[in-house]
């Protein structure tokens, strides 16, 4: 598994109301991990491939892109991050 990140920049509730119409109607059964973190001049999304070149794929893709846009989210930086070695979540924790 491979995680990538998405930084997107400007004022955070603007973002998060972007990121809800771009999260619409995905199904969850197709995420492996996926975090969105709220911090200061943004939000930064924090997702998992299969693989570092299906990451790069996705991430470069105009279909992406284009929902992107079309949630009104401005453009974004792309972060390769690097090979998932764990990943815990503890009960009560997230939303």
């Amino acid at each position: 598994m491979y995680l990538g990140a998405y930084h997107f920049d400007g004022e955070p509730g603007d973002l998060l109301r972007g990121y809800a119409r771009l999260m619409e109607g995905r199904p969850s059964d197709t995420i492996d991990l996926h975090v969105c973190v709220v911090r200061v001049g943004g939000i930064t999304v924090y997702d998992a491939c299969p693989s570092r070149a299906v990451f790069e794929e996705f991430s470069e893709s105009a279909g992406f892109r284009a929902a992107v846009a079309a949630a009104g989210l401005p453009a974004l930086r792309v972060e390769p991050v690097g090979e998932v070695h764990s990943a815990l979540c503890g009960q009560g924790l997230g939303r």
